[in-house]
């Protein structure tokens, strides 16, 4: 998976990698991938979320 974008809403990370919304929230947080500005949606990094997800990859 290798995204274009740096950062993703929840909405469009749960597109970009073909998941569930919820799902999505659940495995960014676990990532610690979440960035909360004041005022803002919640952002995703996708390189942090990309490396996180790898850990989970089977052989």
């Amino acid at each position: 998976m290798n995204s274009n974008r740096r950062m993703v809403r929840y909405s469009e990370g749960a597109l970009l990698y073909s998941m569930g919304l919820t799902c999505f929230q659940r495995l960014a947080n676990e990532a610690e991938a979440v960035y909360r500005i004041e005022g803002m949606p919640p952002l995703v990094k996708c390189d942090v979320f990309e490396a996180y997800i790898e850990r989970f990859r089977e052989n």
